[in-house]
């Protein structure tokens, strides 16, 4: 199971636990200002879109190039972001900050 920590823009801290799903669906369950999912997690709004420590990249991995093409049109993008829809949850998750960037 893993441990995952969300920072809004209000700088509220929200940790929530789970198996399975993506990150997305973890904070849309655990009513995450900033993470709408408003595509219902296939890629195509940037409405969950999250930044994460450098040090947490190498767990969660980088972008493919649809999600990176999805990225590049948001004003707040960073060589840190990723969509929250598309990192599935496992194990290796357990730690992982990630700041809410809407």
């Amino acid at each position: 199971m893993a441990k995952i920590t969300f920072i809004t823009q209000d700088k509220e801290t929200i940790t929530a636990e789970a198996n399975s799903g993506s990150v997305m669906e973890l904070a849309v369950n655990h009513n995450v200002r900033g993470i709408d999912g408003d595509c219902g997690g296939v890629c195509s709004c940037a409405t969950c879109h999250v930044h994460l420590q450098a040090e947490d990249m190498e767990k969660v991995g980088r972008p493919n190039e649809i999600e990176a093409d999805m990225l590049e049109l948001d004003d707040n993008v960073s060589e840190h972001s990723r969509l929250s829809c598309q990192i599935p949850i496992s194990d290796a998750l357990d730690g992982v900050v990630f700041k809410v960037v809407n």
